[in-house]
């Protein structure tokens, strides 16, 4: 008894493409109407998706009061690029979705004329954010794809840097483009960026993170084995080098790959001061990453098995400090650990200004209240806020999650080994971070394998005109950034 009362379908509605617009039609934003009164052509679009101006200004304008016979005669007369007729109900849909506007005729076969239309609404080039620079450019990659294209080919304008083109995710039909330098980048790392890419199968590709964790080589590691920048310069020079660069649509983060542990602590900042500045800032940063792994384990270590290394002088304070501290060493290391774990947890949740204030005055009242309520000592506060302080000297803001989270095994190995659970620990994180790879190259090249001529720019920055290579884990089919040179003259401006 149901079916008496369906509407009967038109030979159009049962075609593929009748069905498709007959589901766009139960969406309030879709518009379809007919070209003219006594015009056999229908326009169908999402209002939503469409530029108002090009659709009126740049399509309806140029076809009024014009004899419109079939669909080849509208796409000569529209004054716009990249026009397609097509039949295949498919295409049509990811057009359709794409801020494409169609027109067809019902009566006749069922092609469609696309005819891009696309608001393009973005967010305007800013100030860097987590890869800020004292000096050098300003710029940051912005949500837009095309936008972030634009800003890596202005620093490399020549035809050699390719771009290959995928949409990946089967509901977001996200776009992402691969990006290398033709004659320099290592074809089997192209070849293996874009196999792991077109072997995703997911529905949703919001941000370039979603894809990192899809293609990186240890997925359960905490170290990121591939950078994450949201620098066009930094891009480009790891173009440059023979990198691969992974541009997705909706993310203002640009991956780079593939990559060495090393990297993950050298700020591009480096390459704008001289070479010696240059290694004393990463030696720093170096040592400010040790500190925040081992300084509160070392601690809880030392008091709690190895009290005879701590120099006489420093045991009185130590002494007066803990008396009357009612919990053991690791306990205490572990709720101020804790305590700003969940401090930078709020700060980075609340509105800027709200947590920086949080960030603050919580570390200071709290920190103060807990000293003064005898639940820890001083000392140890000093020592988490400056390990919580030194976390923060990574360049790349991801890798210092895994300092963050690395500090708890070696607390524990210390409570249970002393300084031997630490070395125990330390083998172990070694030996983990001596597997990864990223592509498929070591990622603690290199110091291991041990190659000299990448050490050049590694630990230390050398001066440019020795860095005449370019990284050898990266493969590229040009070794050379430049040739010999020889030694400049030393002229003299004194009369001999």
């Amino acid at each position: 008894m149901k079916n008496i009362f369906k509407r009967n379908q038109s030979p159009f509605e049962k075609t593929e493409l009748g069905q498709l617009l007959t589901l766009c039609q139960e969406s309030n934003d879709f518009l379809t109407f007919r070209l003219r009164d006594d015009s056999p052509f229908f326009v169908s679009f999402y209002k939503t998706l469409i530029n108002p101006d090009t659709v009126h200004q740049n399509i309806l304008a140029a076809l009024s009061n014009k004899k419109l016979a079939d669909l080849q005669t509208i796409k000569e007369q529209l004054p716009i690029e990249d026009l397609l007729i097509t039949e295949n109900a498919s295409k049509i849909k990811d057009k359709l979705m794409a801020g494409h506007v169609i027109f067809y005729q019902k009566e006749k076969s069922p092609s469609c004329l696309l005819v891009p239309a696309l608001a393009v609404e973005k967010r305007q080039v800013a100030v860097p954010e987590t890869e800020y620079t004292v000096i050098g450019p300003k710029e940051a990659f912005v949500e837009a794809l095309d936008t972030n294209v634009n800003l890596v080919r202005k620093r490399l304008p020549v035809p050699e840097l390719q771009m290959k083109e995928m949409v990946v995710g089967k509901l977001s039909k996200t776009r992402v483009k691969v990006a290398y330098v033709k004659g320099i980048a290592n074809q089997e790392n192209i070849n293996t960026v874009i196999q792991r890419i077109q072997e995703i199968e997911y529905d949703q590709i919001p941000d370039s993170s979603f894809l990192m964790q899809m293609i990186t080589d240890n997925k359960s590691s905490l170290f990121p084995q591939i950078v994450d920048t949201e620098r066009p310069d930094r891009a480009a020079s790891a173009l440059s080098e023979g990198k691969i660069a992974i541009l997705v649509d909706g993310s203002p983060h640009v991956l780079l790959a593939p990559t060495t542990l090393i990297e993950f602590f050298s700020a591009f900042e480096d390459y704008f001061y001289t070479w010696g500045i240059a290694s004393v800032f990463r030696l720093i940063r170096l040592f400010a990453v040790t500190f925040s792994a081992l300084s509160t384990p070392a601690y809880v270590a030392v008091l709690t098995y190895h009290y005879e290394m701590i120099p006489q002088d420093l045991l009185n304070t130590l002494v007066s400090s803990r008396s009357g501290i009612p919990f053991p060493p690791i306990l205490e290391a572990l709720i101020l650990e804790l305590t700003i774990e969940l401090l930078r947890e709020a700060g980075a949740r609340l509105p800027t200004k709200v947590g920086q204030t949080i960030g603050i005055v919580g570390g200071i009242v709290i920190g103060t209240a807990a000293v003064q309520a005898g639940l820890t000592s001083n000392v140890l506060l000093i020592i988490v806020a400056l390990s919580a302080l030194a976390s923060f000297t990574t360049p790349i803001y991801q890798v210092s999650y895994a300092i963050r989270f690395i500090r708890f095994p070696f607390l524990l190995s210390a409570q249970f080994l002393g300084l031997v659970g630490i070395m125990v620990c330390m083998a172990l994180l070694f030996f983990h971070i001596l597997n990864l790879s990223s592509l498929g190259r070591p990622f603690l090249e290199p110091i291991f394998p041990l190659r000299r001529m990448d050490l050049k720019d590694a630990i230390f920055r050398l001066p440019f005109d020795q860095q005449r290579l370019r990284p050898l884990q990266v493969r590229t089919e040009q070794s050379e950034r430049f040739g010999k040179q020889p030694p400049p003259e030393n002229n003299r401006d004194i009369d001999e």
